[in-house]
């Protein structure tokens, strides 16, 4: 998964307006005509001197038509087909003339659109075929006509079609697979959350399904792709709405992985709310159309980035207090963060090639790979769930002082085996193991001498039972074995065994050694025909012959007379 609220920087980025660059190659220079012009004066050659250098920031924020005159000094490619491509706003429609020798024609001639490539930002690269044949100093007038408004973003360069559309293939081969890296993700969460009904998947998938759609469209991809294409009227919209839903969602998130409404209520408390707030940014966008667009951006930038300080400070803390989980979503943050900063550094210094390949390159996989990690830190908390489920099961069916089965688990345990014996016409064999003089020993020695006679004798009882059989405590000094698919012959040897392994234990450290002997009682369904409890009063009342008879001995329980 990823750096979460280091989505808000991400998201901050996004937000922001987008560098306006004129850039071009060194072959390259740029023009604009300020009046309006038809395109006979303009290609013919005669409005040459009306043409003036394009200043910085141009041409973003004309609400007209306009030209530009475009000179390029020498050849722009030497192998393949010639293109030059216009980076523009996609809400910018562009037109191309190369000016013909005045021996071949004196119109000019409208350049054929090759292709049009999807770029990050609203924008898109328009990719226009320059004749093969050309004076060395070629003339091209560019008319630029805004339907709406849009991406600020003007860049022109020279390459050649086969490497113009090997990029494009490439940069959209990186963005589909971020996307389907980011969607599978979302959707193995969501069917685990099915399964397990966490609350952490759901917001996970929730989460990382956000931000697949938030890349593919502020990629552009993503209006290519069907059923997506449908949210091209909207522009800009999708991957603003996109970035504030994942931001109240990743806040959610926050809240679980960090554990705060536990340890830190009032701040959980914080990033609900911080979620309403992001909610409301969404329908923000909105304001565009009554003037408010730049205000509502700049409070949306503050609470990204103020959101983002607080993510990491309450991760920090979180694993600082030993959550694993948090300190995955520190690893992932600290990722996607470096490669939020580089790019957004790269495009401030107009530097397009390395903003590119961090964009689609950089960014993409970097976000795959924060989304693995933070992956990671769920199944981290989830495991750590079910070890405390576990042992909390644990400890409730146990005895806290022998290990041993608990009187309530034992006895649901027996009538499991009960059914399961009856079922498949096996027979079973009940052991019950009573310390011989236990009350004296606690008398003489004290109940912590008592407690080391009851811990003692489960390793010596243990040694003779086979992995299907099961021991419990059944009273004080009183315990039970169930020995499964077992008959008398079976099972009275074991007992023979336990009865001398016990005899031969010692304790020490309660003065002089302290030695332990049992009786046994022994009762089987083939023997008598009865199970469960009915078993345990069987072999109980077996011990207490054999303690009749003087202890330290094993007796089988006979059927009733009739």
């Amino acid at each position: 998964m990823r750096g979460l609220l280091a989505w808000g920087l991400w998201c901050l980025l996004a937000c922001l307006p987008p560098a306006i660059h004129a850039a071009h190659g060194p072959a390259l220079t740029i023009e604009i005509l300020d009046a309006a012009a038809s395109e006979a004066a303009v290609t013919g050659g005669g409005l040459d001197e009306s043409f003036r250098a394009l200043e910085s920031g141009e041409p973003a924020g004309r609400a007209g038509a306009f030209w530009m005159r475009l000179v390029l000094a020498d050849d722009v490619a030497t192998d393949g087909v010639a293109t030059l491509n216009v980076e523009k706003g996609r809400h910018l429609s562009v037109r191309l003339f190369a000016r013909s020798a005045p021996a071949v024609s004196p119109e000019a001639r409208e350049l054929p659109l090759a292709a049009t490539l999807p770029g990050f930002y609203g924008s898109n690269e328009a990719v226009f075929l320059l004749p093969r044949a050309a004076p060395a100093r070629r003339v091209l007038y560019v008319y630029a006509e805004p339907l709406g408004e849009g991406s600020a973003t003007f860049r022109v360069s020279s390459s050649t079609l086969h490497e113009t559309l090997a990029r494009g293939a490439e940069h959209a081969r990186m963005i589909a697979l971020a996307f389907g890296a980011l969607t599978a993700m979302a959707l193995a969460a969501l069917l685990v959350w099915f399964v397990l009904s966490e609350k952490l998947l759901l917001l996970y998938a929730t989460l990382f399904g956000l931000q697949a759609l938030y890349v593919a469209y502020l990629s552009g991809q993503g209006f290519e792709w069907p059923l997506l294409s449908y949210a091209l009227p909207i522009g800009s919209y999708t991957w603003n709405v996109c970035a504030a839903l994942s931001g109240a969602v990743a806040c959610l998130f926050v809240r679980e992985i960090a554990e705060l409404k536990r340890f830190s209520p009032g701040v959980y408390r914080v990033f609900g709310w911080l979620a309403v707030t992001f909610v409301v940014l969404a329908f923000a966008n909105l304001a565009r159309h009554v003037g408010l667009g730049q205000l509502v951006a700049t409070i949306g930038n503050l609470i990204f980035l103020g959101a983002a300080v607080t993510t990491l400070v309450v991760a920090f803390l979180a694993w600082r207090r030993h959550n694993r989980a948090a300190g995955w979503f520190l690893i992932a943050w600290g990722l996607l963060e470096a490669f939020t900063i580089a790019t957004a550094i790269h495009l401030l210094a107009s530097d397009a090639p390395a903003a590119a390949g961090l964009l689609y390159y950089g960014l993409p996989l970097s976000m795959v790979a924060a989304a693995v990690l933070i992956a990671l830190g769920v199944a981290d908390r989830l495991r750590d769930q079910r070890l405390a489920l576990t042992e909390a099961q644990w400890r409730a069916q146990t005895d806290p002082l022998t290990g041993v089965l608990n009187r309530r688990s034992l006895l649901e345990r027996l009538d499991t085996a009960c059914l399961r014996a009856r079922g498949r016409g096996w027979p079973i064999a009940l052991l019950f193991i009573d310390l011989d003089h236990f009350k004296e020993i606690n008398d003489t020695f004290g109940h912590p001498a008592g407690d080391a006679c009851l811990k003692a004798v489960i390793d010596p009882i243990q040694s003779e039972l086979r992995q299907s059989d099961v021991i419990g405590r059944y009273g004080g000094e009183e315990f039970v074995v169930i020995l499964n698919n077992a008959d008398l012959a079976a099972a009275q040897p074991i007992a023979e065994r336990i009865r001398n392994r016990v005899a031969g234990v010692r304790i020490d450290g309660f003065g002089e050694p302290i030695g332990l002997t049992c009786s046994i009682g022994v009762a089987t369904s083939e023997m008598l025909g009865v199970w469960g409890e009915h078993l345990i009063a069987r072999a109980d009342e077996a011990v207490y012959a054999a303690k009749r008879s003087g202890r330290n001995r094993v007796q089988i329980a006979a059927p009733l007379a009739a």
